[in-house]
């Protein structure tokens, strides 16, 4: 998720929390402190999903080296995988995430 659009929703549960606990408890003190905590577990949650995505990244990269070493052992008898059905559904996942993320977008 881009940063900009983080910061938007990141604003936007902020808001809706802070407005939410203030008709349920009518206290200022409680508002600030469930929207300082709220804050702090988003943070910690993009800061967790930003590692997970550089460990991926890692993962990917060395499974490609070993595809690619194993790509140049001549195998008998086996086919090459459908690369047109991958590409397909590649596509039209790209094209839902695009979607998804123009909704966000105001």
């Amino acid at each position: 998720m881009p940063l900009r659009i983080f910061y938007r929703v990141l604003w936007l549960v902020l808001c809706g929390n802070a407005v939410a606990v203030y008709f349920a408890s009518h206290s200022i003190r409680t508002v600030v402190v469930t929207t300082l905590a709220c804050w702090l577990l988003l943070q910690v949650c993009y800061f967790g999903s930003v590692l997970f995505l550089i460990w991926r990244s890692g993962f990917a990269r060395e499974a490609g080296q070993r595809a690619e070493h194993f790509g140049s052992c001549k195998d008998v008898g086996t086919q090459p995988p459908d690369h047109e059905e991958a590409t397909s559904e590649s596509a039209d996942l790209l094209q839902n995430q695009m979607l998804a993320i123009s909704l966000l977008l105001p």
